[in-house]
């Protein structure tokens, strides 16, 4: 199987947005081993990404044992690989759900309006025309302002047509993945430094359909070196969760 990243759904520039790739190869994972993708019967998925996704090209994917591999070009150069994991513990500092004034509240203290290490983000991009045009504010645990040390972002997410299958007009998973990226990557940009996603484990409950509100919110669970750990969630208007995921991000060097 053959799957492509067109170059709107890019992330840094010249690479694809992560949740949004991760999303992708999840789903053929899961279509590839006949399983489904949202809801009752889809497992967890573990994705890791080895290189920047790059855009426009075809990516071949395989199963190796339990895993898709996912690799580009004629030297096969390794892009990510997926498999199905057992539901991830806990973590110890969980994601409550919180009213979705509160998040509306939290975006005028997204830090990208003002300092952006890529603002034509699909997801998060203030520079966009389209896209998700999130805007993962810092919040404190009850849910009001800290300042740049916070480890809680929350924002609105209004699905918008360009979430959706332009065929079907329904939201996929992958859409639903893309937007439990960027909120949680917010939590470790708050310290300054700049981060890319490295592995995301995620599973998707329910998908909104086009015109909803949501609520995304990220935590910073930990961090080491260069790496940080983030937990992330989507819910409903209403706090019904659509989805949860567990990232690792790493700090890359700015010029």
């Amino acid at each position: 199987m053959t799957l492509t990243i067109p170059s709107r759904f890019n992330g840094p520039p010249d690479s694809g947005n992560g949740g949004y790739v991760a999303g992708r190869v999840a789903e053929t994972l899961l279509q590839t081993l006949g399983l489904p993708t949202v809801g009752d019967g889809s497992p967890w998925v573990e994705v890791t990404l080895r290189t920047p996704p790059p855009l426009d090209v075809a990516y071949d994917t395989r199963l190796d044992g339990d895993a898709l591999v996912v690799t580009a070009g004629a030297d096969a150069t390794g892009v990510a690989e997926a498999r199905s994991v057992a539901a991830p513990q806990a973590p110890t500092r969980q994601i409550s759900p919180i009213a979705l004034a509160t998040a509306e509240a939290a975006e005028a203290r997204y830090l990208g309006l003002s300092a952006h290490p890529f603002p034509t983000c699909w997801v998060c991009g203030p520079a966009r025309p389209d896209g998700y045009h999130l805007q993962p504010g810092i919040v404190d645990d009850a849910g009001g302002p800290t300042g740049e040390g916070s480890a809680r972002t929350a924002c609105r997410w209004t699905v918008t047509a360009d979430a959706a299958e332009p065929s079907t007009g329904a939201v996929p998973a992958s859409s639903v993945w893309a937007a439990l990226d960027c909120p949680g990557g917010w939590t470790a940009l708050a310290s300054g430094q700049v981060v890319v996603l490295g592995r995301i484990t995620a599973r998707v409950a329910s998908v909104p359909r086009v015109g909803d509100q949501c609520v995304v919110q990220g935590r910073l669970l930990g961090s080491e070196g260069r790496k940080s750990w983030t937990s992330t969630s989507v819910t409903s208007a209403d706090g019904a969760e659509h989805a949860r995921a567990l990232a690792t991000w790493i700090a890359i060097p700015t010029p």
